[in-house]
């Protein structure tokens, strides 16, 4: 009797397993066959859409950025396919999909049309509104002494002048951008918005965040953390910069503005040790250092540079950043090089992620040939911006000597824990600032931004100013709920060069280390996105992401 139910219970449990194989054959060769079907159209809109946008804003012309426009909404319009969206949610509700390399697409695939389950009617009008907003982004110019300046420009005066009115002048005419763009942002927010909560989210913010794969809650527990980190570091810095500057400006320390601190929104530190990076630049193309650097690493970007548009010209887009057109070896980089700190720190930062993106695997399918997440490219070129003022990099590349080296290197140190708290509380500021300004868009922005300024950067808002300054910094309107990245980048960057200088080498200057290369090219690179991210930073360091090493390089 035993032997019978014996037997009975093991062809039941042969039947079940039979049963739960041919289900999940069945429901990989759909996947399969759908991802085939997909990329024979997902890949060219990619492509058009980067190109497009490259051309928009390499050019600023009406006729690119419509083009720019028309793509970007054909791209956007296909993952509002119903029919391939039900397909999609049905595979991933099977639960049937095992094959790791299978399930990460789909669950890559998924969120994307996730995203665009929305009438077309409101993500074109999206993009229109962007389109719209970059256009005056482009175009505007701060009008000093009757002369249009550009960022470049305003930059210098900040850096330089010693006089407050002058300085008042510049950063008051940059930001003159802000009544100009201010009540489109809140409309292009409120649409977002609607975007968003027609899929169900309560808004664009939260919806951002978790179909990139962040938990919102996650995100807002590192920051709370850092600023516990460096909440209180950061004040006695505050108090010896604005002790410097009350010296410099010849006024007392109370009478500090915000244009007093060097760059249009305290987001770099502000040079107030003995040490002008700038001069050792003056003589130097940073474009042809940074490539015998990353070629010394074994990670050369000839064929980035190639297609990149590196200088400044009428029209163009003044910042800078790093595209993968077609995530096979077409990578461009666009900047708008100067000779000094700044450009070195920018071209090696957007060359991190030019090689990020250039050295991956070519055998991964097309859904994987990208970062784990984006702030892990960030955390790559952060890791690599951070040399342009580092002084045994600088030289090791020959730019200056061991003497000179050796003289500044204490307050290079200090100069770059002191980039680092300064960016981090900037960094607060933006991420707090959107969050809220999503959550209730018809608040008092400007007393929200400036709350946000005063908690977490220390600055004081000038008297009777009730401006919408928020509005002047180009990432609130076409960048949103990003630059969260750039600090879990910078929390990633310490974390990795912690790991490197431990257990590849311990050249900490990173030249000439082909070790580092290949690190990162079998670590980092070349998984893309076959893994979530905090799967990635464990497989490559041994650790999920910590803020330890950040603390430890920084604050400690």
């Amino acid at each position: 009797m035993n032997r019978i139910k014996f037997i009975s219970v093991f062809i039941i449990a042969c039947i079940f397993a039979f049963s739960c194989t041919t289900k999940q054959e069945k429901m990989e060769k759909k996947l399969s066959a759908f991802i085939a079907s997909y990329e024979e159209k997902a890949i060219p809109l990619s492509i058009q859409t980067a190109l497009t946008d490259w051309n928009a804003n390499i050019t600023g012309t009406d006729a690119d950025l419509k083009l720019s426009e028309k793509a970007s909404f054909e791209e956007e319009k296909f993952y509002t396919g119903k029919e391939a969206f039900t397909e999609l949610k049905e595979i991933k509700e099977s639960g049937a999909v095992k094959d790791p390399i299978l399930a990460r697409q789909l669950e890559l695939i998924y969120s994307l049309y996730l995203g665009g389950q929305v009438d077309t009617a409101l993500i074109a009008e999206r993009l229109r509104m962007e389109t719209e907003i970059n256009k005056k982004y482009l175009n505007f110019r701060a009008v000093v002494n009757g002369k249009d300046l550009g960022d470049n420009q305003i930059e210098d005066i900040l850096r330089n002048s010693t006089s407050s009115a002058d300085l008042q002048t510049a950063w008051e005419a940059h930001k003159q951008i802000g009544p100009l763009v201010a009540d489109d942002i809140i409309k292009l927010v409120e649409q977002r918005n609607l975007i968003a909560k027609t899929l169900g989210f309560n808004n664009f913010h939260e919806m951002t965040l978790k179909l990139s794969g962040q938990d919102p809650a996650e995100v807002t527990a590192i920051f709370e953390e850092l600023d516990n980190l460096t909440r209180d570091a950061f004040a006695q810095l505050k108090g010896e910069i604005d002790a410097y500057y009350a010296g410099r400006y010849k006024i007392n320390a109370a009478d500090l503005r915000p244009w007093h601190y060097q760059n249009r929104y305290f987001q770099e530190a502000p040079e107030i040790y003995p040490v002008d990076f700038d001069k050792y630049y003056e003589n130097q193309d940073p474009a042809k250092l940074a490539a015998t650097f990353f070629d010394g690493i074994g990670l050369n970007v000839d064929a980035i540079l190639a297609k990149s548009d590196l200088y400044e010209k009428p029209g163009k887009n003044q910042h800078a950043f790093s595209t993968d057109i077609d995530r096979a070896g077409d990578v461009r980089t666009l900047d708008n090089i100067s000779p000094d700190s700044y450009w070195m720190n920018t071209i090696l930062h957007e060359l991190g992620h030019g090689v990020y993106s250039y050295y991956n695997d070519m055998t991964l399918p097309f859904t994987l040939r990208d970062a784990a997440h984006t702030f892990t490219t960030e955390a790559i070129a952060n890791l690599f911006g951070r040399m342009a003022t580092d002084p045994l990099w600088m030289q090791k590349m020959g730019i200056i000597d061991e003497a000179e080296a050796k003289k500044i290197s204490e307050n290079s140190t200090r100069a770059l824990r002191l980039q680092m708290l300064v960016f981090s509380r900037w960094a607060q500021v933006m991420y707090n600032f959107e969050k809220s300004m999503y959550g209730d868009p018809q608040q008092d922005l400007n007393k929200l931004w400036w709350d946000m300024v005063e908690k977490y950067q220390m600055l004081k808002n000038p008297e009777g100013r009730n401006m919408p300054d928020w509005a002047t910094k180009i990432h609130v309107a076409l960048y949103p709920c990003y630059y969260h990245n750039y600090l879990l980048g910078e929390v990633l960057a310490s974390q990795l060069y912690s790991y490197i200088t431990t257990n590849i080498t311990e050249n900490k200057s990173f030249v000439g280390e082909k070790s580092i290369g290949e690190y990162l090219k079998g670590n980092v690179f070349m998984p893309g996105a076959r893994y979530s991210w905090n799967d990635m930073i464990e497989k490559a360091t041994g650790e999920k992401l910590t803020a330890k090493y950040y603390a430890k390089q920084f604050v400690e």
